[in-house]
């Protein structure tokens, strides 16, 4: 999944996963199929553990948009990673949120469908 806002690309990956070795092993593959990528935010959530990460965007605007995605499709044992090309215009956090989100929710779509 391919999304474009103010010169940024977004590129949304979604899997299902058994454990967070799995989940991690999957950040892994994307974060290595994307190095010249500015950010790789991701969020997973399994029946015991959850975690986010915004990859140095500004707290809450990367890891937790996704991890809501998630959690409001009451989804478990799913991992998704969006990555960011900057494109060299800031979107401010609301931008950012709503990019994530839909980056997020659009991986989902097609990666789990």
């Amino acid at each position: 999944m391919n999304y474009e806002i103010k010169k940024s690309r977004f590129i949304g990956y979604a899997a299902r996963v058994n454990s967070e070795d799995e989940a991690k092993a999957f950040i892994a593959k994307i974060t290595a199929q994307h190095p010249k990528a500015r950010h790789i935010a991701f969020a997973y959530v399994l029946p015991n553990t959850a975690k986010t990460n915004d990859d140095g965007e500004p707290k809450g605007t990367a890891g937790l948009p996704i991890f809501n995605v998630i959690t409001r499709r009451n989804l478990q044992n799913v991992v998704v990673v969006v990555v960011r090309y900057f494109g060299g215009v800031l979107l401010g956090k609301g931008g950012l949120i709503r990019a994530y989100g839909k980056a997020a929710g659009m991986a989902l779509e097609e990666d789990l469908t």
